[in-house]
């Protein structure tokens, strides 16, 4: 097959991008011909997505949209694989050049704000179908800024896009969670699909485990309030004082929030020495792989509705366990007492995380049991299982 990889940047600057660096190759290796269409190629800081010497690439700022539409029109793609595009008027135009699949890898036009959250009263996953009555409960709840030009704004964006959506062969994603939300949305039951979705080349070997009780704790991910890392930080005391042991916990990633966590840490420090709290900023894969393989249990404290969660199963592939909230699709992958413990989410506590934290690594003999646990649940995604379901849905596109 003649296939054209679409997507926003031809920078890696998270997951999306991380996925098609490495399915590109593989998609070259099992015999078929493979285009590259971007919007953008920024930020100049990060590493570009690095694409094979025979694979044609057209970046729309570079070139102008009408013309790099064009010339993947030329290319005569067999199935356009698309990733979401910030212009709907260029992905409107693209789904015109061949048949199309559209990979939803968030809520995309399914939620005003994207966050699929309420965050007022209380932290709160909003199951709502997108609609105008969403503008009834973007104040009230705050699930976007204050601003009402921003308000509505977003509504036209997302309205936009879900018009755009319809208009796929096929959306295919990487959870039950977000397949229903499409289905919830009016989308035809056969034409949203689930697919294992690929998180590594394959599971490390064996670490050794440690002499004394596991006590490390790692938190992976953007900073940002609906990531959780506050709770968090409350947690670890009362999980250290239910264990009766000292805990460490290693912070890796950035954002908006940073400057108040580390605030906050250096107050749960001072009043309870027998926690330690590091942050370490952004890391690259290597990073992100030795700090998993060095921590006793990944916490993910997720407060919105993960779309799929792809560091809890990234941590599986060093055989570490996971402690979280059961929100989003986190529940597909994270079992309690098998991979790790899920706490309640609905509403978020930091006493119900410290005590799924603390269920983790109470005793050896439960910790040994699930990271075995996690290292069979990173068996199910790997990149040959994704290439067999993708290039199957690609196929059954491509021939109408």
């Amino acid at each position: 097959m003649r296939i054209a990889v679409v997507t926003r940047s031809r920078r890696k600057i998270g997951g999306v991008e991380q996925y098609l660096d490495a399915l590109v190759p593989e998609l070259l290796d099992r015999g078929h011909e493979v285009a590259f269409w971007c919007e953008f190629d920024l930020p100049h800081d990060r590493q570009s997505i690095a694409l094979p010497s025979n694979v044609p690439s057209w970046c729309a700022a570079e070139l102008g949209g009408t013309s790099s539409c064009a010339k993947l029109r030329e290319w005569k793609p067999d199935v356009v694989y698309c990733h979401g595009i910030e212009n709907t008027p260029a992905e409107a135009e693209i789904q015109t050049i061949g048949p199309a699949i559209f990979f939803a890898h968030q809520y995309n036009g399914t939620c005003i704000s994207g966050s699929k959250t309420w965050k007022f009263p209380v932290t709160t996953p909003c199951s709502r179908r997108f609609g105008w009555q969403c503008l009834m409960h973007y104040y009230p709840h705050r699930c976007g800024g204050l601003n009402p030009l921003t308000m509505l704004d977003q509504y036209r964006r997302q309205a936009r896009q879900l018009e755009v959506l319809r208009k796929y062969r096929m959306v295919v994603t990487h959870s039950d969670h977000l397949r229903r939300e499409y289905l919830q949305h009016g989308f035809a039951t056969e034409n949203v699909l689930k697919i294992p979705f690929p998180i590594g080349q394959g599971v490390s070997a064996p670490r050794e485990s440690s002499t004394g009780d596991p006590s490390k704790l790692a938190f992976l991910g953007r900073m940002d309030p609906l990531k959780g890392a506050r709770f968090l930080l409350e947690a670890l005391p009362l999980a250290s004082a239910a264990l009766s042991r000292p805990l460490q916990l290693t912070l890796a990633g950035d954002g908006p929030e940073r400057p108040a966590l580390e605030r906050q840490a250096a107050q749960v420090r001072l009043a309870h020495p027998d926690v330690t709290i590091v942050f370490v900023g952004w890391v690259d894969k290597e990073q992100r792989d030795s700090l998993l393989a060095e921590s006793d249990l990944l916490v993910v404290p997720s407060l919105w509705p993960e779309p799929f969660g792809m560091v809890g199963t990234e941590a599986g592939l060093q055989g570490t366990p996971v402690a979280a909230f059961s929100v989003g699709a986190i529940p597909e992958w994270l079992s309690d007492s098998v991979n790790g413990h899920l706490a309640p989410g609905d509403p978020p506590t930091a006493g119900g995380l410290a005590q799924a934290i603390a269920a983790c690594i109470a005793d050896r003999q439960t910790y040994d049991g699930l990271r075995e646990g996690a290292r069979r649940l990173a068996q199910r995604y790997t990149m040959p299982r994704h290439l067999d379901a993708l290039i199957d849905v690609l196929a059954r596109v491509a021939k109408g």
